[in-house]
């Protein structure tokens, strides 16, 4: 595709000059052809904070485009201290139509946890937070809250 632009580009470069056009229509073209290039740059949709039911973790991010489909970034919080973690759960829906879940987790006052998960190319994500153990959830979740949906 990007051949295909840089193809239409010199023709039309070369048509404008053989036909004694000014130079602004060759500049012209080139201004087209630097926006349709834009318009296939990453695109980049916030989603949070989301917080657990007691309000001692929490967490937000984005949503990002790439070559291979959609990663979701974010930071997982934790407020709350000593014995206690902050548990982060996200799922989604391939289009393939199979749901996947990831799952965070952050047992540090002092420390933002930095997470990144390929979805791929899918149709929903949704995330929860919840208050747990070092080892598991204990409750204290939030509801699924939305994170990305196809069409809006």
């Amino acid at each position: 595709m990007h051949r295909t632009a840089r193809l239409l580009l010199g023709l039309t470069t070369a048509a404008a000059l053989g036909l004694g056009l000014p130079a602004t229509a060759a500049s012209a073209s080139a201004a087209t052809a630097s926006t349709a290039s834009a318009a296939r740059a990453a695109e980049t949709w916030e989603w949070g904070p989301t917080a657990s039911s007691d309000r001692r973790g929490w967490a937000g991010g984005v949503v990002r485009s790439s070559g291979t489909g959609l990663r979701i970034h974010g930071d997982l919080y934790d407020a709350a201290g000593a014995r206690t973690c902050s548990w982060l759960k996200i799922k989604w829906l391939s289009d393939r139509g199979r749901w996947h879940t990831k799952t965070f987790r952050n047992c540090s006052q002092s420390r933002i946890l930095s997470f990144r998960v390929n979805a791929g190319y899918m149709l929903t994500a949704s995330a929860k937070v919840c208050r747990g153990t070092s080892t598991r959830i204990t409750g204290r979740c939030s509801g699924w809250e939305g994170v990305w949906s196809q069409g809006g």
